[in-house]
């Protein structure tokens, strides 16, 4: 099982390259991140979306918000600027959350309605919240594959280099 002390670390290498990958796609034209490169979600604006999408319902579920204004195929923000700010508003908000969570909470089972197969699934908490970083992980790979095939060099990528990796108690 996991553990706050892991989430920690992938909360913070989740904000490093989100920060690193918007700065790269920031050198390219609106045009360029929004050209169809035939990745899963099309474009770099639309992994970007996607990814802001994901990880803004997972934190809903997890916060006991209400998903209803949430839906996988709504475009959250059609402004580049936009999504980086609700980007990086929504790393901090992943940052205040992480420092929540004990043990007993994910170690329990959690239930939760997917949109997206339009089921009711039940799974322990930190296979969820597992499952929230390492689909962040997946698709950045992509983007960082766009932006290549696009010119721009997105940097290192590796989570031992996430800067200041400083742990609270």
């Amino acid at each position: 099982m996991i553990d706050r002390d892991y989430c920690r670390l992938l909360v913070q290498y989740n904000a490093w390259m989100n920060a690193k990958l918007y700065a790269a796609a920031a050198q390219l034209t609106d045009a360029q991140r929004r050209e169809d490169r035939r990745a899963f979600f099309k474009s770099v604006h639309g992994t970007l979306n996607h990814l802001l999408y994901a990880d803004l319902i997972w934190l809903y579920r997890f916060t006991d918000r209400p998903t209803v204004e949430l839906h996988p195929d709504d475009g959250l923000d059609a402004d580049f600027s936009a999504l980086h700010a609700r980007r990086t508003a929504l790393d901090a908000e992943l940052s205040t959350w992480v420092e929540t969570l004990s043990a007993d909470w994910l170690s329990a089972d959690f239930s939760y309605f997917s949109k997206a197969y339009g089921a009711h699934f039940t799974r322990p908490a930190w296979t969820l919240v597992a499952h929230l970083f390492n689909h962040q992980t997946h698709h950045r790979g992509q983007l960082t594959t766009l932006l290549t095939q696009l010119g721009v060099e997105p940097g290192v990528t590796d989570l031992p280099l996430v800067p200041a990796l400083a742990f609270a108690d």
